[in-house]
């Protein structure tokens, strides 16, 4: 039996891992998925504190407890989803247009580019396999539609809440440093992502919130909205107004 751990860097997913190291079972392999914004570039989707954690604490801890890590990449990135001409769109009016920013909600990256890779790369194991999934002991939905899959949830199995998931990341210095301003992980372009991260990524890597601004100047897009029904500029105003707030 082949073991994997699904790994986000989230504190559930690594949780897992760290439960998997404590009770000494058989060892797994590690693989994450990583979203990129521009592959050429190579310009993550993820917040970039985070993959700094990822290759230089996490990692190699995981590597100096015998694990094996492999972070894998989708080969479409946020670019080639923003520029894609839609062609076959049951709503005509939206066929010739480029698909522009992500719907909230409706989230295709998350499916094309860190869903994907994953599946891909499952599809290739022959033998049978356990797939560890980060899902808390108290997330009592989630573990249902477990039931009737090869996926296990070791934060369940020993009883461990998304609180004491957390607790325990931080006790083994394995907490991802986006928890010190964000409850969540997520890429920097999330449309869902709240205007206090927008706000983070705008103060700290304003490079990257002006690829967006100049994506936002693009013509001929389906929707002219950023973040739900409000447009980049819209979101802008806000991120400024609550860093004004911050410095009062």
């Amino acid at each position: 039996m082949l073991y994997f751990q699904s790994w986000s860097g989230g504190k559930d997913s690594t949780a897992s891992i760290i439960l998997e190291h404590i009770y000494g079972l058989p060892p797994s392999r590690i693989i994450m998925s990583e979203v990129m914004f521009d592959k050429k570039r190579n310009i993550s989707g993820e917040l970039p504190e985070h993959m700094e954690w990822v290759h230089g604490t996490a990692v190699p801890l995981f590597r100096s407890w015998g694990y094996e890590v492999e972070i894998l990449r989708a080969d479409k990135d946020y670019l080639d989803l923003f520029f894609h001409t839609i062609e076959k769109s049951k709503v005509v009016a939206r066929n010739g247009k480029l698909g522009g920013f992500l719907l909230g909600g409706m989230c295709v990256a998350n499916r094309d580019l860190k869903i994907k890779p994953i599946d891909d790369f499952y599809k290739k194991i022959k033998d049978n396999f356990i797939q560890y999934v980060g899902i808390a002991a108290d997330e009592t939905k989630r573990l249902e539609r477990l039931q009737g899959t090869n996926k296990v949830s070791l934060l369940a199995k020993y009883g461990y809440t998304e609180q004491m998931a957390y607790n325990l990341c931080k006790n083994f210095g394995l907490l991802s440093p986006m928890y010190k301003f964000n409850k969540r992980g997520g890429c920097w372009f999330c449309p869902s992502a709240s205007v206090k991260e927008y706000a983070h990524t705008k103060a700290e890597y304003p490079e990257l919130w002006e690829e967006l601004r100049g994506l936002s100047l693009s013509d001929n897009l389906v929707s002219p909205y950023f973040r739900y029904d409000k447009t980049f500029d819209e979101v802008d105003r806000a991120v400024d107004d609550y860093l004004n707030k911050q410095q009062l």
